[in-house]
């Protein structure tokens, strides 16, 4: 989808990620690897920042384990992980720029749904004190049956959830682990960032620097409308 096809489209559902694309969280994930890695004996690099961006924290806890060169110790600093993570985010809440904004004026004219792979108490404890949970009709995350990012699981339940056919529903991204997860679930994908990734080019239909990008608030404006 070209941007011009995609600001005349109006989607039947919207589901978006949380953390660095509603909450300005991904930036407590990145310092609590690091609190967790320091406390082994070692340190994080920008490769392996990189790598582990948008993924389950067990398979985080996991690579930060073998990073450690202490596979054995996965489950424990998974947990230690999952422990520095929701300190830092009690302590800081803050939203992504243009995401309060964005995500009104999309419920005016869509159902609205959350996909993460953060446990569910951090996904609605941190949309709660931001005021925006009230907006979503339905948070995904992994758990029962329902595998984690980059599978497609969150982003097929979300959409029928929200009794949107995918190839109907948006997804709103910040990580290549959630494009795969939302392109592999057949949804129209909006990828936010600062910059458009070229060496590993993302499936995303449509690239915005920031949620609060005037084209994007202009779109949402007209479908509110």
């Amino acid at each position: 989808m070209t941007a011009e096809k995609f600001l005349g489209w109006t989607p039947a559902a919207i589901v978006f990620d949380c953390d660095g694309t509603l909450m300005d969280s991904e930036r407590h994930w990145e310092e609590a690897r690091e609190v967790v890695l320091r406390s082994h004996g070692t340190a994080p690099d920008e490769e392996f920042a990189r790598r582990t961006k948008g993924l389950h924290y067990t398979e985080c806890g996991r690579m930060l384990a073998e990073f450690a060169g202490r596979p054995e110790l996965a489950d424990e600093m998974t947990e230690q992980l999952l422990d520095a993570f929701r300190r830092l985010v009690a302590d800081d809440p803050v939203t992504m720029p243009g995401a309060p904004q964005l995500v009104a004026k999309a419920a005016a004219f869509a159902p609205l749904a959350v996909a993460s792979n953060c446990p569910r108490d951090v996904v609605e404890d941190g949309l709660a004190k931001a005021g925006l949970l009230r907006y979503f009709g339905h948070v995904l995350v992994p758990e029962g049956d329902v595998r984690p990012k980059p599978y497609p699981d969150v982003y097929l339940e979300a959409a029928r959830l929200c009794g949107a056919a995918p190839a109907d529903a948006l997804a709103v991204e910040d990580s290549h682990c959630g494009f795969l997860s939302a392109s592999r679930a057949g949804l129209r994908v909006l990828g936010v960032g600062p910059r458009k990734p070229v060496d590993e080019p993302p499936p995303v239909d449509v690239w915005v620097s920031t949620l609060a990008d005037p084209d994007l608030v202009k779109w949402a404006d007209s479908r509110a409308a």
